[in-house]
Protein backbone atom coordinates (compact mmCIF):
# COMPACT_ATOMS: atom_id res chain seq x y z
CA UNK A 1 0.00 0.00 0.00
CA UNK A 2 2.84 2.60 1.03
CA UNK A 3 4.97 1.77 -2.49
CA UNK A 4 1.36 2.41 -4.02
CA UNK A 5 0.89 6.07 -2.22
CA UNK A 6 4.54 6.22 -3.20
CA UNK A 7 4.57 5.58 -6.87
CA UNK A 8 1.01 7.45 -6.89
CA UNK A 9 2.20 10.96 -5.78
CA UNK A 10 5.06 10.54 -7.91
CA UNK A 11 3.00 10.15 -10.88
CA UNK A 12 0.72 13.31 -9.83
CA UNK A 13 3.74 15.16 -8.99
CA UNK A 14 4.62 14.45 -12.94
CA UNK A 15 0.99 15.70 -14.02
CA UNK A 16 1.22 18.97 -11.43
CA UNK A 17 4.55 20.34 -12.53
CA UNK A 18 3.81 21.61 -16.17
CA UNK A 19 0.65 22.71 -15.24
CA UNK A 20 1.95 24.64 -11.84
CA UNK A 21 4.74 26.30 -14.05
CA UNK A 22 2.48 26.68 -17.01
CA UNK A 23 -0.09 28.64 -15.37
CA UNK A 24 1.49 30.24 -12.73
CA UNK A 25 4.17 32.12 -14.81
CA UNK A 26 1.66 33.00 -17.81
CA UNK A 27 -0.63 34.42 -15.40
CA UNK A 28 1.40 36.12 -12.80
CA UNK A 29 3.36 37.62 -16.21
CA UNK A 30 0.35 38.71 -17.66
CA UNK A 31 -1.40 40.42 -14.77
CA UNK A 32 1.57 42.30 -13.84
CA UNK A 33 1.62 43.83 -17.75
CA UNK A 34 -2.36 43.94 -17.58
CA UNK A 35 -1.78 45.97 -13.99
CA UNK A 36 0.95 48.24 -15.61
CA UNK A 37 -1.00 48.95 -18.57
CA UNK A 38 -3.83 50.48 -16.22
CA UNK A 39 -1.57 54.00 -16.08
CA UNK A 40 -2.53 54.12 -20.47
CA UNK A 41 -5.81 53.17 -19.78
CA UNK A 42 -5.53 49.68 -21.65
CA UNK A 43 -5.20 47.72 -18.46
CA UNK A 44 -8.42 48.72 -16.74
CA UNK A 45 -10.76 46.74 -19.39
CA UNK A 46 -7.94 43.58 -19.55
CA UNK A 47 -7.18 43.81 -15.64
CA UNK A 48 -10.78 42.00 -15.41
CA UNK A 49 -10.22 39.44 -17.51
CA UNK A 50 -6.51 38.42 -16.19
CA UNK A 51 -7.91 38.63 -12.87
CA UNK A 52 -11.27 36.17 -13.80
CA UNK A 53 -8.49 33.81 -15.27
CA UNK A 54 -6.33 33.76 -12.12
CA UNK A 55 -9.51 33.29 -10.02
CA UNK A 56 -10.84 30.30 -11.74
CA UNK A 57 -6.93 28.92 -11.76
CA UNK A 58 -6.87 28.99 -7.97
CA UNK A 59 -10.07 27.63 -7.62
CA UNK A 60 -9.01 25.11 -9.71
CA UNK A 61 -5.99 24.56 -7.69
CA UNK A 62 -8.59 24.41 -4.40
CA UNK A 63 -10.56 21.51 -5.99
CA UNK A 64 -6.82 19.71 -6.99
CA UNK A 65 -5.77 20.29 -3.44
CA UNK A 66 -8.56 18.74 -2.03
CA UNK A 67 -9.21 15.76 -4.27
CA UNK A 68 -5.34 14.60 -4.32
CA UNK A 69 -4.35 15.84 -0.91
CA UNK A 70 -7.09 16.15 0.97
CA UNK A 71 -6.36 19.67 1.66
CA UNK A 72 -9.25 22.63 1.96
CA UNK A 73 -8.13 25.87 0.94
CA UNK A 74 -11.47 28.48 1.42
CA UNK A 75 -12.15 31.26 -0.95
CA UNK A 76 -13.68 34.60 0.39
CA UNK A 77 -14.04 36.94 -2.73
CA UNK A 78 -15.90 40.15 -2.71
CA UNK A 79 -19.06 39.98 -4.09
CA UNK A 80 -19.74 42.48 -6.91
CA UNK A 81 -22.45 45.36 -6.91
CA UNK A 82 -25.70 44.54 -8.97
CA UNK A 83 -25.62 47.00 -11.47
CA UNK A 84 -22.79 46.04 -13.41
CA UNK A 85 -23.39 46.04 -17.12
CA UNK A 86 -20.81 44.96 -19.83
CA UNK A 87 -19.96 48.79 -21.59
CA UNK A 88 -16.59 50.41 -20.36
CA UNK A 89 -17.47 52.14 -17.52
CA UNK A 90 -19.07 49.12 -15.81
CA UNK A 91 -15.18 47.46 -16.48
CA UNK A 92 -13.83 49.68 -14.82
CA UNK A 93 -16.18 49.19 -12.30
CA UNK A 94 -15.26 45.94 -12.54
CA UNK A 95 -11.57 46.58 -12.10
CA UNK A 96 -11.75 48.90 -9.18
CA UNK A 97 -14.23 46.15 -7.05
CA UNK A 98 -11.28 43.18 -7.97
CA UNK A 99 -8.12 45.62 -7.07
CA UNK A 100 -10.03 46.73 -3.52
CA UNK A 101 -10.43 42.74 -2.65
CA UNK A 102 -7.63 41.71 -0.80
CA UNK A 103 -7.81 37.81 -1.93
CA UNK A 104 -6.80 39.33 -5.95
CA UNK A 105 -3.66 40.05 -4.13
CA UNK A 106 -3.33 37.10 -2.27
CA UNK A 107 -3.53 35.04 -5.34
CA UNK A 108 -0.89 37.97 -7.17
CA UNK A 109 1.76 37.00 -4.12
CA UNK A 110 1.25 33.47 -4.47
CA UNK A 111 1.19 33.27 -7.98
CA UNK A 112 5.15 33.24 -8.37
CA UNK A 113 5.66 31.51 -4.86
CA UNK A 114 3.85 29.12 -6.83
CA UNK A 115 6.27 28.98 -9.53
CA UNK A 116 9.43 28.05 -7.76
CA UNK A 117 8.79 26.60 -4.31
CA UNK A 118 5.39 24.91 -5.13
CA UNK A 119 7.01 23.63 -8.57
CA UNK A 120 9.69 22.02 -6.40
CA UNK A 121 7.87 20.39 -4.28
CA UNK A 122 5.81 18.46 -6.97
CA UNK A 123 9.17 18.04 -8.70
CA UNK A 124 10.86 16.32 -5.76
CA UNK A 125 8.32 12.97 -5.76
CA UNK A 126 9.18 11.79 -9.45
CA UNK A 127 12.87 13.00 -8.89
CA UNK A 128 13.42 10.84 -5.74
CA UNK A 129 11.52 8.27 -7.79
CA UNK A 130 13.72 8.29 -10.83
CA UNK A 131 16.60 8.88 -8.97
CA UNK A 132 16.61 5.98 -7.11
CA UNK A 133 15.76 3.89 -10.09
CA UNK A 134 18.24 4.67 -12.34
CA UNK A 135 20.93 4.74 -9.51
CA UNK A 136 20.00 1.57 -7.97
CA UNK A 137 19.92 -0.23 -11.68
CA UNK A 138 23.37 1.63 -13.05
CA UNK A 139 25.62 -1.54 -12.38
CA UNK A 140 23.25 -3.40 -14.33
CA UNK A 141 22.94 -0.60 -17.44
CA UNK A 142 26.32 -0.43 -17.25
CA UNK A 143 27.39 -4.52 -17.07
CA UNK A 144 24.65 -4.51 -20.19
CA UNK A 145 25.51 -1.96 -22.09
CA UNK A 146 28.87 0.33 -21.04
CA UNK A 147 27.08 3.19 -21.43
CA UNK A 148 25.55 3.97 -18.26
CA UNK A 149 28.66 6.28 -16.78
CA UNK A 150 28.01 8.35 -20.23
CA UNK A 151 24.61 9.15 -19.32
CA UNK A 152 25.30 10.44 -16.25
CA UNK A 153 28.03 12.38 -18.29
CA UNK A 154 30.70 10.90 -16.19
CA UNK A 155 32.25 8.79 -18.89
CA UNK A 156 33.28 5.03 -18.73
CA UNK A 157 32.85 4.20 -14.76
CA UNK A 158 34.74 0.85 -14.65
CA UNK A 159 37.94 3.04 -15.84
CA UNK A 160 37.73 6.16 -14.40
CA UNK A 161 34.88 5.98 -11.76
CA UNK A 162 34.58 2.46 -10.16
CA UNK A 163 33.94 3.66 -7.01
CA UNK A 164 30.42 4.90 -8.44
CA UNK A 165 29.55 1.66 -9.08
CA UNK A 166 29.30 0.44 -5.58
CA UNK A 167 28.16 4.18 -4.14
CA UNK A 168 25.43 5.24 -6.58
CA UNK A 169 23.18 2.57 -6.09
CA UNK A 170 23.27 2.89 -2.53
CA UNK A 171 22.47 6.85 -2.99
CA UNK A 172 19.64 5.43 -4.98
CA UNK A 173 18.16 3.04 -2.58
CA UNK A 174 18.35 5.78 -0.23
CA UNK A 175 16.42 7.50 -2.81
CA UNK A 176 13.64 5.03 -2.61
CA UNK A 177 13.55 4.84 0.64
CA UNK A 178 12.82 8.53 1.26
CA UNK A 179 10.46 8.34 -1.23
CA UNK A 180 8.35 5.87 0.37
CA UNK A 181 8.08 8.04 3.34
CA UNK A 182 8.51 11.53 1.81
CA UNK A 183 6.37 11.49 -1.21
CA UNK A 184 2.54 11.91 -0.31
CA UNK A 185 4.16 14.29 2.16
CA UNK A 186 5.28 16.82 -0.20
CA UNK A 187 2.33 16.81 -2.52
CA UNK A 188 0.45 17.30 0.75
CA UNK A 189 3.34 20.27 1.45
CA UNK A 190 2.89 21.95 -1.92
CA UNK A 191 -0.80 22.35 -1.58
CA UNK A 192 -0.60 23.52 2.03
CA UNK A 193 1.88 26.01 1.04
CA UNK A 194 -0.63 27.60 -1.39
CA UNK A 195 -3.33 27.20 1.55
CA UNK A 196 -0.61 29.94 3.39
CA UNK A 197 -1.65 32.52 0.37
CA UNK A 198 -4.70 31.61 -0.70
CA UNK A 199 -6.51 31.25 2.92
CA UNK A 200 -8.16 34.45 3.62
CA UNK A 201 -7.95 35.81 7.17
CA UNK A 202 -10.65 35.32 10.30
CA UNK A 203 -12.57 38.76 9.33
CA UNK A 204 -12.95 37.25 5.91
CA UNK A 205 -14.17 34.21 6.72
CA UNK A 206 -16.83 35.88 9.26
CA UNK A 207 -17.97 38.22 6.28
CA UNK A 208 -18.58 35.18 4.05
CA UNK A 209 -19.75 33.40 7.17
CA UNK A 210 -22.59 36.04 7.89
CA UNK A 211 -23.43 36.11 4.19
CA UNK A 212 -24.27 33.08 3.89
CA UNK A 213 -26.09 32.68 7.35
CA UNK A 214 -28.58 35.77 5.36
CA UNK A 215 -28.93 33.54 2.52
CA UNK A 216 -30.16 30.55 4.26
CA UNK A 217 -32.46 32.67 6.18
CA UNK A 218 -33.60 34.14 3.30
CA UNK A 219 -34.05 30.34 2.08
CA UNK A 220 -35.90 29.31 4.88
CA UNK A 221 -38.11 32.37 4.37
CA UNK A 222 -39.23 31.91 1.00
CA UNK A 223 -39.78 27.97 1.66
CA UNK A 224 -42.15 28.81 4.67
CA UNK A 225 -44.02 31.57 2.06
CA UNK A 226 -44.20 29.11 -0.73
CA UNK A 227 -45.73 26.75 1.47
CA UNK A 228 -48.51 29.50 2.48
CA UNK A 229 -48.83 30.08 -0.89
CA UNK A 230 -49.56 26.62 -1.91
CA UNK A 231 -51.84 26.15 1.40
CA UNK A 232 -53.76 29.07 0.42
CA UNK A 233 -54.26 27.83 -3.38
CA UNK A 234 -55.16 24.79 -2.69
CA UNK A 235 -57.58 25.57 0.00
CA UNK A 236 -59.44 28.84 -1.80
CA UNK A 237 -59.01 27.20 -5.30
CA UNK A 238 -59.01 23.33 -6.06
CA UNK A 239 -60.12 22.08 -2.28
CA UNK A 240 -63.07 24.98 -2.32
CA UNK A 241 -64.39 23.46 -5.93
CA UNK A 242 -64.23 19.78 -4.52
CA UNK A 243 -66.35 20.33 -1.58
CA UNK A 244 -68.74 22.24 -4.16
CA UNK A 245 -68.50 19.30 -6.35
CA UNK A 246 -69.21 16.68 -3.26
CA UNK A 247 -72.01 18.69 -2.19
CA UNK A 248 -73.56 18.86 -6.00
CA UNK A 249 -73.06 14.98 -6.06
CA UNK A 250 -75.33 14.87 -2.92
CA UNK A 251 -78.22 16.87 -4.78
CA UNK A 252 -77.76 14.45 -7.68
CA UNK A 253 -78.27 11.50 -5.51
CA UNK A 254 -81.68 13.18 -3.72
CA UNK A 255 -82.80 14.25 -7.03
CA UNK A 256 -81.88 11.56 -8.99
CA UNK A 257 -85.43 9.76 -9.30
CA UNK A 258 -87.69 12.46 -8.28
CA UNK A 259 -86.52 15.01 -11.08
CA UNK A 260 -83.96 13.40 -13.58
CA UNK A 261 -83.50 16.59 -15.38
CA UNK A 262 -82.36 18.69 -12.59
CA UNK A 263 -80.41 16.24 -11.75
CA UNK A 264 -78.41 15.66 -15.11
CA UNK A 265 -78.01 19.69 -14.95
CA UNK A 266 -76.38 19.64 -11.54
CA UNK A 267 -73.96 16.74 -12.57
CA UNK A 268 -72.89 18.42 -15.58
CA UNK A 269 -71.87 21.70 -13.34
CA UNK A 270 -70.14 18.82 -10.92
CA UNK A 271 -68.17 17.88 -14.38
CA UNK A 272 -67.24 21.36 -15.39
CA UNK A 273 -66.20 21.85 -11.83
CA UNK A 274 -63.87 18.84 -11.59
CA UNK A 275 -62.48 19.86 -14.73
CA UNK A 276 -61.87 23.05 -13.39
CA UNK A 277 -60.49 21.33 -9.89
CA UNK A 278 -57.95 19.13 -12.18
CA UNK A 279 -56.86 22.48 -14.19
CA UNK A 280 -55.68 24.58 -10.98
CA UNK A 281 -54.07 21.26 -9.52
CA UNK A 282 -52.09 20.79 -12.57
CA UNK A 283 -51.01 24.61 -12.67
CA UNK A 284 -50.19 24.27 -8.81
CA UNK A 285 -47.54 21.70 -9.82
CA UNK A 286 -46.42 23.30 -12.43
CA UNK A 287 -45.94 26.49 -10.27
CA UNK A 288 -44.25 23.62 -7.83
CA UNK A 289 -41.66 22.24 -10.29
CA UNK A 290 -42.73 22.53 -14.02
CA UNK A 291 -43.48 18.50 -15.31
CA UNK A 292 -41.24 20.02 -18.48
CA UNK A 293 -38.41 21.55 -16.14
CA UNK A 294 -38.19 17.91 -14.76
CA UNK A 295 -38.10 15.80 -18.14
CA UNK A 296 -36.53 17.82 -20.39
CA UNK A 297 -34.17 20.43 -18.52
CA UNK A 298 -33.55 23.65 -17.99
CA UNK A 299 -33.73 25.19 -22.14
CA UNK A 300 -36.21 23.55 -22.86
CA UNK A 301 -38.39 24.63 -19.64
CA UNK A 302 -36.97 28.72 -20.64
CA UNK A 303 -38.42 28.13 -24.28
CA UNK A 304 -42.08 26.51 -23.08
CA UNK A 305 -42.12 29.49 -20.43
CA UNK A 306 -41.15 31.95 -23.50
CA UNK A 307 -44.50 30.56 -25.53
CA UNK A 308 -46.77 31.33 -22.97
CA UNK A 309 -45.68 35.01 -23.16
CA UNK A 310 -47.94 37.57 -24.35
CA UNK A 311 -44.56 39.28 -25.72
CA UNK A 312 -42.16 37.89 -27.83
CA UNK A 313 -39.05 36.30 -26.69
CA UNK A 314 -36.00 34.94 -27.88
CA UNK A 315 -34.27 31.96 -26.51
CA UNK A 316 -30.61 30.96 -26.83
CA UNK A 317 -29.43 28.15 -25.09
CA UNK A 318 -25.43 27.01 -25.00
CA UNK A 319 -26.10 24.45 -21.99
CA UNK A 320 -23.80 20.93 -22.28
CA UNK A 321 -26.33 18.66 -20.52
CA UNK A 322 -28.35 18.76 -17.36
CA UNK A 323 -27.72 20.81 -13.98
CA UNK A 324 -28.18 19.91 -10.69
CA UNK A 325 -32.31 20.23 -9.68
CA UNK A 326 -31.71 23.02 -7.48
CA UNK A 327 -30.39 24.87 -9.93
CA UNK A 328 -32.36 24.39 -12.60
CA UNK A 329 -35.23 25.36 -10.32
CA UNK A 330 -34.13 28.16 -8.86
CA UNK A 331 -32.90 29.39 -12.38
CA UNK A 332 -36.16 28.76 -13.91
CA UNK A 333 -38.31 30.77 -11.24
CA UNK A 334 -35.68 33.43 -11.49
CA UNK A 335 -36.55 33.68 -15.40
CA UNK A 336 -40.15 33.42 -14.97
CA UNK A 337 -40.10 36.33 -12.87
CA UNK A 338 -37.80 38.49 -14.68
CA UNK A 339 -39.93 37.72 -17.81
CA UNK A 340 -43.32 39.02 -15.39
CA UNK A 341 -41.69 42.21 -14.16
CA UNK A 342 -40.52 42.58 -17.99
CA UNK A 343 -44.22 42.00 -19.50
CA UNK A 344 -46.44 44.41 -16.50
CA UNK A 345 -43.38 47.14 -16.33
CA UNK A 346 -40.66 47.82 -18.93
CA UNK A 347 -43.84 48.47 -21.93
CA UNK A 348 -40.85 46.23 -24.25
CA UNK A 349 -42.25 44.63 -27.33
CA UNK A 350 -39.35 42.33 -27.67
CA UNK A 351 -37.35 39.93 -24.83
CA UNK A 352 -34.34 37.78 -25.04
CA UNK A 353 -33.04 35.43 -22.93
CA UNK A 354 -29.47 33.77 -23.27
CA UNK A 355 -28.78 30.67 -21.05
CA UNK A 356 -24.81 29.15 -21.29
CA UNK A 357 -22.44 27.24 -18.61
CA UNK A 358 -19.11 28.43 -18.98
CA UNK A 359 -16.09 28.79 -16.03
CA UNK A 360 -18.24 26.56 -13.82
CA UNK A 361 -20.95 28.86 -13.64
CA UNK A 362 -24.44 29.10 -15.13
CA UNK A 363 -24.82 32.48 -17.06
CA UNK A 364 -28.42 34.31 -17.63
CA UNK A 365 -29.19 37.15 -19.68
CA UNK A 366 -32.50 38.55 -20.09
CA UNK A 367 -32.59 41.46 -22.20
CA UNK A 368 -35.95 43.99 -23.44
CA UNK A 369 -36.47 46.98 -25.19
CA UNK A 370 -38.62 48.47 -22.77
CA UNK A 371 -38.24 51.84 -20.97
CA UNK A 372 -35.62 50.78 -17.81
CA UNK A 373 -35.59 51.97 -14.13
CA UNK A 374 -35.41 48.81 -13.23
CA UNK A 375 -33.89 48.13 -9.83
CA UNK A 376 -32.88 45.75 -7.61
CA UNK A 377 -34.00 47.80 -4.99
CA UNK A 378 -36.99 48.32 -2.57
CA UNK A 379 -39.93 48.76 -5.18
CA UNK A 380 -42.78 51.08 -4.60
CA UNK A 381 -45.84 50.07 -2.53
CA UNK A 382 -48.06 48.07 -4.03
CA UNK A 383 -45.76 46.17 -6.69
CA UNK A 384 -44.31 43.06 -5.12
CA UNK A 385 -40.87 42.12 -4.58
CA UNK A 386 -39.50 43.30 -7.56
CA UNK A 387 -35.70 41.97 -8.58
CA UNK A 388 -34.75 42.23 -4.99
CA UNK A 389 -36.55 38.60 -4.40
CA UNK A 390 -35.00 37.38 -7.58
CA UNK A 391 -31.91 38.48 -5.74
CA UNK A 392 -32.43 36.30 -2.63
CA UNK A 393 -33.57 33.43 -4.52
CA UNK A 394 -29.91 33.22 -6.37
CA UNK A 395 -28.28 34.11 -3.04
CA UNK A 396 -29.23 31.05 -1.30
CA UNK A 397 -26.95 28.99 -4.21
CA UNK A 398 -24.06 32.31 -3.78
CA UNK A 399 -25.33 33.41 -7.17
CA UNK A 400 -25.57 36.92 -7.85
CA UNK A 401 -27.79 39.38 -10.01
CA UNK A 402 -26.19 42.68 -12.19
CA UNK A 403 -28.94 45.01 -13.87
CA UNK A 404 -27.65 47.63 -16.47
CA UNK A 405 -31.13 49.68 -16.95
CA UNK A 406 -30.72 52.98 -18.02
CA UNK A 407 -33.55 55.91 -18.21
CA UNK A 408 -34.88 54.78 -21.74
CA UNK A 409 -33.37 51.51 -21.72
CA UNK A 410 -32.61 49.27 -22.79
CA UNK A 411 -32.66 46.52 -19.08
CA UNK A 412 -30.22 43.87 -18.88
CA UNK A 413 -30.47 41.91 -16.01
CA UNK A 414 -27.36 39.15 -15.55
CA UNK A 415 -27.53 36.65 -12.99
CA UNK A 416 -25.01 33.42 -12.25
CA UNK A 417 -24.84 30.75 -10.13
CA UNK A 418 -21.96 28.61 -9.32
CA UNK A 419 -22.50 25.28 -10.48
CA UNK A 420 -20.77 22.09 -11.58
Amino acid sequence: MRVRRTLVAAVRGLGLAPAVELGSVTLFVLTVVSLALIVVGVGVLTTPVVLFWARRYAQLRRVWGYDLAGVRIPAAYRPFPAGLGHGPVSQARRCAVLLRDPATWRELLWLPVDASAGLALVLLPPSLVGYGVGFVLLPVLEGLTGIGGYLLGLGSLPAEHPWLLFTLPVLGAGFLLLARYANPALIRAHFLLAAVFLTPPRAELAERVARLTETRHDAVDASAAELRRIERDLHDGAQARLVAMGMSLGTIEALVEKDPARAKELLARARESSAEALTELRDLVRGIHPPVLAERGLGDAVRALALRMEIPVEVAVALPGRLAAPVESAAYFAVSEVLTNAAKHSGADRIAVGLRHAGGRLRITVSDNGRGFATTGPPPAGEGTGLRGIERRLGTFDGTLAVSSPAGGPTLVTMEIPCA
